[in-house]
């Protein structure tokens, strides 16, 4: 018994059957319906998104025995003939293998016959771009001046390969590409029609494999019920098409949010072990850094996802900020497009992980342990380098809940903006009573110093310690220990971090070696760091 592929069984063979094109079906319809039926079509779109088979439904409708009529009967000698592939007045010619112009002309023949079994005799030429420019100014005369039972249908994935003055003379229909839940709802009927047992996920999965294609979602859907022996597991599936589960992609980028390097380099293990196709692990990571994204700006999880990582997603959303997740993206589709470049695919899809750990917005490098001597771990952000030893130490008390124990930590957290916030920046506290605060200011920031900035400030210190003290300031040469200074030490710290990881990246490496490409270190800034004090 010859069996026939879910793609071609399972055609449209209406209107109404069509997914994902109600733009086409719509216009189609109505000029149908009103008799407005133009000469010559022209659908366009990428492969397998329904280009010829809504031109051979439009050829059914222009030619059932019932009459022109968006609803084709289906059950005349022509309808069928038609879906049969054997209607005399359908001629259906692949110019990419007739492109030349005696193809052409053996063509155009017999247009200036009437139709020997239907109402029109329709040419069908799909790849139509593949023509040669001699075929096009040979189809050009009559393409202008058709008789009236002819009707030309064209198909192509590049438009912009036809001469205008072709496109000038064609009605032009864009077919869309198609979702990934457009795709698998389409495969979720057919299985149930063809009673086969199927996990959502690997329907999704096989959605997301097409790319846009049904034609490619039905082929790929034919291969894993072969696979699954006429059963549809996502485990399956993940096997089949090289890629891991979703719940390895969650807990890769759980990791990540973590911050955790050492918990990193395991995962990684673990995943080598499965020798996936590392190219299509750095795809699932960056779509599900969209749907975070997405999660993130809108609060809804992504329609096309599965309800199962509803709940980890969610979780991973708010663990990971909105910066967060737009870097990594970048990484993710940056460490993609250099894969090739990789000593190994396995190196390259490892240092863009790193790389994600190593570059965080907020100018933090993830932790990471100390030399076996010590044992001790360095916190996030934290810098080796200390403050110089001219510095004059703050005042310090006993210190209770809102005080400032340690004054440029307690400055960071005033909720202050702007100019103030640049004058609290800049202070140092050198000594403290009951009633009272002395605060240093150093002469190149003096100017700060206006009475509108004193006054915010010291509303935003009051609001902090919950209680009324007088602030005095003092200008000196120098204030080695503000908010501001310890920020640039921590900012040289992690600019030292960056510039090393860089000079250590085997992409960056390959470049130097192969073109004699120099790193400027000038323009190495962490990600996150900008050029000014923060605000």
């Amino acid at each position: 018994m010859t069996y026939l592929a879910l793609a071609r069984k399972w055609r449209p063979r209406t209107f109404e059957d069509v997914v994902g094109q109600p733009h086409i079906v719509r216009a189609l319809s109505n000029a149908l319906a009103s008799g407005r039926v133009h000469h010559a079509f022209l659908f366009a779109g990428t492969r397998g998104v329904g280009k010829t088979t809504v031109a051979r439904i439009l050829a059914r409708c222009l030619n059932c025995e019932q009459g022109v009529t968006a609803t084709p009967c289906g059950s005349c000698p022509s309808c069928i003939a038609i879906e049969e592939g054997r209607f005399v007045d359908l001629i259906e010619v692949d110019a990419a293998s007739r492109t030349g112009i005696d193809d052409i002309r053996e063509l155009l023949d017999n247009v200036q016959y009437t139709p020997g079994a239907g109402r029109y005799k329709v040419y069908l030429v799909d790849e139509v771009h593949m023509l040669s420019k001699a075929a096009f100014n040979a189809l050009l005369k009559t393409l202008e001046e058709p008789p009236p039972h002819v009707k030309f249908l064209f198909a192509t994935t590049d438009p912009q390969k036809l001469p205008v003055t072709v496109l000038s003379r064609c009605l032009q229909f864009n077919l869309k590409r198609l979702s990934g839940t457009q795709i698998a709802d389409r495969m979720a009927r057919i299985c149930e029609a063809e009673g086969v047992t199927i996990e959502r996920g690997a329907l999704l999965r096989l959605a997301r494999a097409a790319s846009g294609s049904m034609r490619d979602g039905l082929s790929l859907l034919d291969q894993a019920l072969a696979f699954g022996n006429e059963r549809l597991a996502e485990g399956d599936v993940a096997e089949m098409l090289g890629s891991l589960d979703r719940s390895r992609v969650l807990s890769l980028l759980e990791v990540l949010a973590g911050g955790d390097g050492p918990a990193l380099l395991a995962r990684l293990r673990e995943v080598d072990a499965l020798v996936p196709d590392y190219a299509g692990l750095l795809d699932d990571i960056a779509a599900m850094l969209q749907q975070l994204a997405v999660l993130q700006l809108t609060g809804v999880i992504p329609e096309d996802d599965d309800t199962r990582d509803g709940q980890a997603l969610q979780a991973l959303a708010g663990a990971m900020d909105p910066e967060s997740v737009q870097l990594y993206y970048q990484i993710a589709i940056l460490g993609r497009r250099d894969l090739g470049l990789a000593p190994e695919p396995r190196i390259g899809f490892e240092m863009t992980l790193l790389r994600m750990l190593a570059f965080r917005p907020d100018g933090r490098a993830a932790a990471v342990p100390e030399p076996a001597s010590t044992g001790r771990a360095v916190p996030a952000g934290a810098s080796r380098q200390a403050v110089p030893a001219t510095a004059k130490a703050p005042a310090t008390a006993g210190v209770s809940p809102g005080e400032p124990g340690d004054w440029p930590t307690f400055v960071q957290s005033l909720r202050v903006d702007g100019a103030a916030r640049q004058l609290a920046m800049h202070t140092q506290l050198m000594a403290r009573t009951p009633s009272g605060l002395q605060l240093s200011v150093d002469r190149s920031n003096a100017h700060l110093l206006t009475d509108q900035l004193r006054s915010r400030l010291s509303a935003a210190i009051n609001e902090r310690l919950g209680n009324t003290v007088t602030i005095k300031y003092e200008i000196l040469d120098t204030v080695p220990d503000t908010a501001a200074v310890r920020s640039g030490v921590a900012q040289d710290a992690a600019l030292e971090r960056a510039r090393q990881a860089i000079e250590a990246d085997p992409n960056v490496r390959a470049l130097s070696d192969l073109f004699g490409a120099e790193l400027v270190t000038a323009s190495i800034r962490p990600a996150g760091q900008g050029t000014g004090d923060q605000q």
